[in-house]
């Protein structure tokens, strides 16, 4: 058991709150397919990033806002299996609200029909790709989470399952724990975090004067 102390936890939504992978992987197969890209491939990019990003990357010369709005709507329409991660519920509702937010990829539309689809709340500050400029693993959407809740980036704890997600929050100096829900633990390692666990249900969080107290089982 490790014991440590921050103002507020910052949570990536898919694969960390959410399990929407089988979901995402679906979509993007299927679009993989239809521009005859390697599956495979694609669906590696495209986790924990935002849609734009794997379609710049691979159809440079599309129409990227049309590509993307149908990648959306495929997702936002494929809810089958999309469930709340161990521990989720437990550890939200030990949490007093200003001291968590969460920080997707997604874009608020999506993000919120996943949230409802898995029975989890709908936190007022959630930073989505509808809110930023640059997405991770650029540190400004973890930056722009920690401003709106009140703490410097340097005492919030981010929560990720992906490298880029990872990187984005050491970037903005934040502690990250990460989580074996979706990458092997040798991915997870190379970007760098501070504590890897299995999911939510290692976490076990208090509130003392004004600080959460977490208690990571590793």
């Amino acid at each position: 058991m490790i014991s440590i102390s921050c103002g507020a936890l910052l949570f990536d939504l898919d694969g960390v709150l959410v399990d929407s992978t089988p979901a995402v992987a679906r979509v993007w197969h299927r679009w993989a397919l239809e521009h005859g890209f390697d599956a495979d491939d694609v669906v590696r990019r495209a986790h924990g990033r935002p849609s734009k990003t794997t379609i710049r990357e691979l159809l440079p010369n599309s129409d990227i806002g049309a590509e993307d709005r149908k990648v959306e709507q495929a997702e936002i329409e494929d809810l089958d299996g999309v469930v709340a991660l161990p521990g989720v519920q437990q550890l939200l509702s030990s949490l007093p609200l200003a001291h968590w937010t969460i920080v997707t990829s997604c874009t608020r539309p999506l993000a919120e029909v996943r949230l409802r689809a898995a029975g989890l709340p709908i936190p007022k500050n959630m930073i989505t790709s509808s809110d930023i400029k640059n997405g991770k693993p650029h540190p400004e959407p973890y930056l722009k989470a920690a401003s709106i809740l009140g703490y410097p980036s340097a005492n919030c704890i981010v929560v990720e399952d992906a490298p880029a997600g990872i990187k984005a929050g050491k970037a903005a100096g934040s502690s990250v724990i990460a989580f074996l829900t979706t990458m092997e633990r040798g991915q997870l390692q190379a970007a760098g975090p501070d504590w890897i666990l299995r999911n939510c249900a290692d976490i076990a969080a208090n509130n003392g004067n004004g600080r959460l107290l977490l208690m990571l089982v590793t």
